[in-house]
């Protein structure tokens, strides 16, 4: 019954309205903003890698590692999982709907950054904090909306980085060990448990600096055994990329899939491409707004285009890398033995064992184990920055720590179905007076842009 419930709920809110909203205030953010974040993005990609000359230390981590931790949080399944489902119900066309608002992200991922480290402060203990909820409660011009919002944020981040942020990326890590190597779900999630605690009892110091090292490592990892995939049926690659732009336009529903036959249409093309493609890099959610205001940075403007950057590493790069390799395997549309089509990591790892073999399975196993344990330490500061905004206590943060690795090995042990719903309907709320605060603060996001351009 609260199943059912709550997959209706979740209908609604990720509902056509969701993805309107997300795809356009990321578009009328892109016009307004004269199209600089699209025109920059070689300057932003730049500033990931240097330092600007001057620039004072104000937050508590290097921009570099302010940006390695925000990819860790949305570097995580839907980069493997959620692309494969959104090119099987979606059709190969999905794969370029999500490009395209990836696109009109960098906007929205440049706005919600930039405002957080704008609006950020000090919180009890000295140390600089931010995100959507101080922007809203600081920086919003309508006060009493503006308190409103800021605690109806907090509340769905804080619930998100339990659920999405945490059980399910357990849940996934330690299904993928039991499926490929036989592993118990009390095992993994044992150890998973014991890492995280010991990660995240630092806190961002400690948990940037380990972003600081795995994001990079293991983007290149998988950009690797995407690239073997892509490579040795390179021959496929021109019909796989003409049957994705075909199948991203066609009206009424064609088949498609080298693997078999999938029928779709257009609108279901755009919609499992659009939400998928928020559900992978989170441009809109707010929640890396968090992360960009504990940058050492004192310009908003540079720290904006550099989480910019993390749409572009997280969906234009490493999801098109895994939406090419699946659309020239010829798995697309195979079905397995009960006649089910294959979806999620199943499809993933048919794709992969085309040019890996039988160690396919333990690519996208260890893939999804790296992309999940970085989104649960990444999501912890995170959830932790909106708990402290709620209780105003820092003391009781040592408590959510954890409690928030406790659920880890919960999350590896039980069945899921009920949070994930509920944790997908607490992303999606979240998003809702993130995108209100930019849209209402999108003059001083371009004057100040505009204002940086004549420096």
């Amino acid at each position: 019954m609260m199943k059912e419930i709550l997959e209706r709920i979740d209908a609604v809110v990720w509902g056509p309205w969701m993805l309107a909203l997300m795809l356009g205030t990321g578009l009328y953010l892109l016009v307004r903003m004269r199209f600089l974040p699209f025109r920059n993005l070689g300057y932003a990609l730049r500033c990931v890698v240097g330092k600007e000359k001057g620039e004072r230390r104000e937050g508590e981590i290097s921009a570099f590692s302010s940006l390695a931790t925000e990819l860790a949080a949305t570097i995580g399944t839907g980069n493997i999982v959620g692309v494969a489902t959104a090119m099987v119900l979606g059709g190969p066309g999905a794969l370029l709907w999500m490009v395209l608002a990836a696109f009109a992200g960098l906007s929205t991922k440049f706005a919600e950054s930039m405002l957080s480290v704008k609006y950020r402060v000090r919180n009890g203990s000295g140390r600089i904090v931010g995100g959507p909820m101080y922007t809203l409660r600081y920086g919003f011009p309508y006060r009493r909306a503006g308190r409103i919002l800021s605690a109806l944020f907090a509340v769905f981040a804080v619930s998100a980085s339990f659920g999405m942020g945490n059980m399910t990326q357990a849940n996934s890590i330690a299904a993928s060990f039991r499926a490929t190597f036989g592993v118990p779900e009390e095992k993994t999630g044992l150890l998973l448990t014991i890492l995280v605690i010991l990660t995240i009892l630092g806190g961002i110091r400690s948990i940037s600096k380990i972003a600081y090292y795995l994001v990079p490592c293991m983007a290149l990892f998988y950009i690797l055994g995407a690239g073997a995939v892509i490579v040795m049926h390179f021959d496929r690659l021109p019909a796989g990329v003409m049957e994705i732009i075909r199948m991203a336009f066609t009206k009424e529903a064609a088949a498609g899939g080298a693997g078999g036959t999938l029928f779709v249409s257009m609108q279901d093309a755009m919609r499992w491409g659009v939400s998928r493609g928020v559900f992978s890099n989170e441009a809109g959610l707010g929640a890396g707004g968090i992360t960009a205001a504990a940058a050492d940075t004192d310009s908003p403007v540079r720290q904006g285009y550099i989480s910019m950057t993390g749409v572009f590493f997280d969906t234009i790069v490493i999801c098109t890398l895994t939406g090419l390799a699946l659309a020239c395997s010829g798995t697309l549309g195979m079905r397995d033995e009960s006649g089910a089509l294959l979806t999620g990591t199943a499809l993933t790892v048919a794709a992969f064992s085309t040019a890996l073999g039988e160690m396919g399975g333990c690519f996208v196993s260890i893939g999804i184990a790296l992309f999940a344990f970085a989104t649960i330490i990444a999501w912890e500061y995170q959830g932790e920055r909106a708990f402290e905004f709620l209780v105003k206590k820092r003391r009781y943060c040592l408590c959510y720590r954890f409690f928030y690795g406790l659920i880890t090995f919960a999350g590896a042990v039980c069945a899921l179905d009920v949070v994930w719903n509920f944790s997908d309907i607490m992303n999606g709320l979240m998003a809702v007076p993130n995108l209100i605060c930019v849209i209402v603060l999108s003059g001083r996001v371009c004057r100040e842009m505009r204002s940086s351009q004549k420096h």
